[in-house]
């Protein structure tokens, strides 16, 4: 793929290359992936470790994806009064922090702590978010940071795919195999011993997470990071917002954002649950239905991490707002398979809906920042900020599922799809309008 490897064309700016800082600023969407996709398996092993229902094991997404929400303006305005390394830095240090507070919540034995250093984690990953993908956009020039966005965010789902690996082998394979039921079933003596056996098994990861974090956040610092985009500018934050939200195309790009983040988090999440459905209706135990439902993510991942490179590639021939108005059609598509097919059909529509989704982030991201000038900080803060629909998105299609009400026969795990359905409409609108506005527009003027 001459677009991946030719770094002379994306990764150049005024004669300069920044492949060494591109390559370091990368590894930080590996690590976040890895974090953010273990995260999803794991909200089933905090259900069954703590005897409790979806709806509240889904608050592990909300403590997650609140950190985003809290946080991503006071990072912008740190890049912007700093510069992005130190952005990146503080960032991978919240991280550290995050991973590392899973060694006293475990010894609490309580749920909330562990909402708590999932919440400080994600602070750390707002702060890499906005500062990461801002500063890969300015790495080059503005014609080719779509593309350079896509190419960096394609090894988030590598680190996705390896996180979604170690919660099924290293934390679901490795709990105890007793179903939701037997453990309500235990006495408090028993119940505290199988719940300290297996939260030492799924704090491990994050543990490592944290050392990994620390090693590269040292590497970044000794390394010499380029200054673009570390303008200061004099106008203050409320200038920069209104001329932000004067913007059709980034006021929408935001809102994209969020059902798109919406969507990924549900289908990721709930496939979960979806599958565990299907199979145990097959005649399997609850532990093999999960299992198996987890190959299934793993499965879904691959596809993502895959398409990822190729429509990265396409990117370079087919108008990017074009591309993500197609690849949006197709995912409602696979998701009303969803919901309509009752058996393993549905199951596989949802591992076709990533292969879709893998476009997304970047590709609106890189629309959106379009024309902000030197907002950018702002702008990407604004985009990264929208993440928080990967916490309001989850608890209403948890919801929806723990009410196990049917309509026209459709059990209410599948009907609970109409969520990420209806965020996928609004993306093919959104990319149909980028496209028209940028090159219809632009043709008749």
């Amino acid at each position: 793929m001459k677009l991946v490897l030719n770094s002379n064309e994306i990764l150049t700016k005024n004669g300069v290359s920044y492949l060494i800082p591109f390559i370091l600023i990368t590894a930080c969407f590996t690590m976040w992936g890895f974090a953010s996709d273990m995260t999803g398996p794991i909200v089933k092993a905090f259900s069954k470790i703590f005897r409790m229902s979806v709806t509240e094991g889904s608050m592990v997404q909300v403590a997650y994806y609140l950190g985003y929400f809290t946080m991503t303006f006071p990072a912008a305005l740190f890049i912007q009064r700093y510069s992005f390394k130190a952005g990146v830095m503080l960032g991978m240090s919240l991280f550290a922090v995050g991973t590392l507070m899973f060694l006293p919540a475990k010894m609490t034995g309580i749920y909330f702590p562990f909402l708590i250093a999932y919440f400080l984690l994600t602070c750390g990953v707002a702060f890499l978010e906005t500062s990461s993908n801002s500063f890969i956009y300015c790495m080059g020039t503005e014609d080719t940071a779509t593309q350079r966005l896509n190419l960096a965010q394609a090894f988030n789902p590598i680190g996705a795919l390896m996180g979604m690996v170690v919660a099924m082998n290293y934390v679901q394979a490795k709990m105890n195999p007793m179903t939701s039921a037997q453990r309500i079933e235990l006495s408090d003596a028993q119940y505290e011993l199988v719940k300290n056996h297996d939260l030492n098994i799924l704090i491990q990861p994050y543990v490592f997470i944290g050392a990994v974090c620390i090693v590269l956040l040292l590497l970044i610092k000794l390394t010499k990071m380029p200054m673009v985009g570390d303008k200061r500018l004099k106008k203050g934050i409320v200038t920069s917002v209104r001329e932000l939200l004067s913007l059709k195309n980034y006021r929408e790009g935001v809102v994209a954002q969020f059902f798109y983040m919406g969507a990924q988090v549900t289908c990721w999440t709930f496939i979960i649950q979806y599958g565990t459905r299907v199979f145990m209706a097959e005649g399997m135990s609850e532990k093999a239905a999960e299992m198996l439902s987890q190959k299934f993510n793993i499965a879904a991942l691959i596809f993502f991490t895959v398409s990822r490179f190729v429509f990265t590639f396409f990117l370079k021939y087919i108008k990017a707002g074009r591309l993500l108005s197609i690849i949006a059609i197709c995912a409602a598509t696979f998701v009303g398979g969803a919901i309509l097919f009752p058996d393993r059909n549905g199951m596989y529509c949802l591992v076709a809906v990533s292969a879709c989704m893998s476009l997304m982030f970047p590709t609106i991201y890189g629309i959106a920042l379009r024309g902000v000038g030197e907002n950018v900080k702002m702008a990407g803060a604004g985009l990264v900020m929208a993440i928080i629909g990967g916490a309001v998105f989850p608890p209403i299609q948890a919801l929806i599922i723990d009410s196990n009400v049917a309509v026209l026969g459709i059990a209410s795990t599948n009907l609970s799809f109409l969520i990420p359905l209806i965020s996928f409409v609004y993306i093919a609108l959104y990319g149909h309008r980028a496209y028209v506005r940028q090159h219809i527009w632009k043709i008749m003027e």
